[in-house]
Order: C-alpha cells, then sequence, then structure tokens
C-alpha cells in the first residue's frame, strides 16, 4: 500500500508540474492547431488546382509532424521566457518567438489560399513588421508569356 501511495504522489507531482508549464501557453497551443488545420486546407485547395494527386497519408502525417514541430517550438519560447525573459523583466519574449514562427505558416496559409484561388499573390507578413505597406506582391515566375520583350541574354537564337 505504502508503495502505491508513492507512485500516486510522484505522479501527482508530475502532473501538476506539467500543468503548470501548459496553462499559460494554452492559447499557442490552440493557435498552432488551428494554424495547422488551416495550411491542410488551403494546401489541399491549392494542390487541387494545380491539378496534384492528394494522398491524405502524406497529408496527415505531414500534418501531425508540424503539430510536434510546433508543440517544440512552443516549448523553446516557454523556456527562452523562463530563462530570460523572467529575469531581464521582458515577459513578451515567448511571444515575439512564437510570432516569429507562426508567421511563416500564416503566409503559407494566405500563399496557398490565393494559390487555390488562381491568383499568382505572394503575402510576406514579415513586411509588415518591418513598417512596410507593400505585404502582397505578384509571384515572380519564370513562365513567361512570349510576347515579353526579354533583355538580350534571354532571348534565343
Amino acid at each position: 500500500m505504502n508503495e502505491r501511495n508513492v507512485i500516486n504522489g510522484t505522479l501527482a507531482s508530475y502532473l501538476a508540474w506539467a500543468a503548470d508549464l501548459v496553462s499559460p501557453i494554452r492559447w499557442f497551443l490552440l493557435a498552432a492547431l488551428a494554424l495547422v488545420l488551416a495550411d491542410l486546407k488551403f494546401g489541399i485547395d491549392a494542390a487541387r488546382h494545380r491539378g496534384e494527386v492528394i494522398r491524405k497519408s502524406r497529408a496527415v502525417r505531414r500534418s501531425i509532424n508540424k503539430i510536434i514541430d510546433y508543440i517544440c517550438w512552443i516549448l523553446v519560447a516557454t523556456s527562452f521566457g523562463q530563462a530570460f525573459g523572467t529575469p531581464f523583466g521582458i515577459p513578451v519574449l515567448p511571444a515575439i518567438v512564437l510570432l516569429v514562427v507562426y508567421g511563416c505558416e500564416i503566409n503559407s496559409c494566405f500563399n496557398n489560399y490565393f494559390e487555390a484561388h488562381g491568383s499568382r499573390l505572394r503575402i510576406n507578413i514579415f513586411k509588415w513588421f518591418k513598417g512596410k505597406s507593400d505585404i502582397i506582391a505578384p509571384e515572380e515566375g519564370d513562365d513567361k508569356p512570349d510576347d515579353t520583350p526579354r533583355p538580350p541574354h534571354e532571348t534565343t537564337p
């Protein structure tokens, strides 16, 4: 009976520590899940628009990998907040780290959305943080129509 009490007490203390760790970051976890699901949906739509074959096993596997990556990033950001943010009085340090990580996913969601709807626009929200207003730009590609003038080094003989 004593051994059972020791195991239950140890488990309860570890679960309390885990609950204290997860409690302040639960909204970051929810945001990561929402971004991954949005990127999955818009990515599938973009692949259909491109005419690619959708393999559900690959989509699920990549989404699960992405969720695990975000959990790791959230834990890294929380660790930075505890190690550097709290001692130096920077309480927003985890949010700044996750803003950079989530910014990449937001760019991906928007770009997949535009591609799925036939638009050649590209979004870069990091330009907005630099104070620029041109966060939307047309996609630059190699597929130029034949009637456009080309520089001399691109002409064919």
